[in-house]
């Protein structure tokens, strides 16, 4: 009986751990990553032009202009490619 109790015990520690980690995550770690895809689909989107981009959900807008865009809920920005100018650099041989 005392070793089934032991097994018990260590199945709701490793239920608990699981649990803990998951939820470092979600709350701590899956922002920043969404934040971060938001802001290289809306430089995609706006090839360093000046535009809005509103993110999937609706809960953010995203201002681009000057070649970055900026998630001015976050205050974090990225420096976009203006994909307009290719400076004829598509490679071609003799």
């Amino acid at each position: 009986m005392k070793e089934a109790t032991g097994e018990l015990n260590m199945t709701v520690v490793t239920v608990v751990a699981i649990a803990a980690i998951l939820a470092f995550f979600y709350l701590v770690i899956w922002p920043t990553i969404r934040s971060s895809l938001s802001l290289t689909t809306a430089c995609s989107s706006s090839g360093g032009q000046q535009m809005t981009f509103n993110d999937s959900d609706g809960q953010k807008s995203i201002e681009c202009g000057n070649g970055s865009c900026k998630d001015e809920k976050t205050g974090t920005s990225k420096v976009c490619k203006d994909n307009s100018n290719n400076g004829g650099a598509a490679g071609g041989g003799n």
